[in-house]
């Protein structure tokens, strides 16, 4: 039991964090710059102009896509948002076509190449995933 991590809402945020996390570390993939990436998580401010937005659109590629479709639900139920989640390459290919300035783009894991610039040519933000992609998750 995390006391200090106790649900308090009808939006559940910490059993995907928790069990990916459990697998990871059953695999031998959970690493100290993994615990250290999600400290940063909670503790860095995020990234500017993100209460602005009215669109949020999250994108992931391999295992990661399921981490931007988790992060595009959970900020749906708890701001009652407009929010979207993508496959990097299939939103390159479509769904940019809505992306406009108020949309904050965010890539949960590495981007594939120019990707950064054609989200920014639309006026939309770009947040990069800068952190591990679990910790990408826990920002959001």
């Amino acid at each position: 039991v995390l006391d200090f991590a106790d649900e308090r809402s009808v939006v559940q945020t910490r059993f995907a964090t928790t069990a990916l996390t459990l697998l990871r570390a059953h695999l031998g993939l959970h690493t100290e710059e993994v615990v250290a990436d999600a400290r940063t998580a909670l503790s860095a401010p995020l990234p500017e102009g993100l209460v602005g937005c009215t669109q949020f659109t999250f994108l992931g590629r391999g295992w990661t896509v399921g981490l931007a479709n988790e992060a595009g639900l959970k900020m749906r139920e708890a701001c009652l948002a407009w929010t979207e989640a993508y496959p990097a390459m299939e939103y390159r290919h479509g769904p940019i076509s809505v992306t406009t300035r108020g949309t904050a783009t965010w890539m949960l894991g590495e981007a594939p190449e120019g990707l950064a610039a054609q989200v920014r040519e639309t006026g939309a933000r770009w947040i990069p995933g800068g952190l591990d992609p679990l910790a990408e998750l826990v920002r959001v």
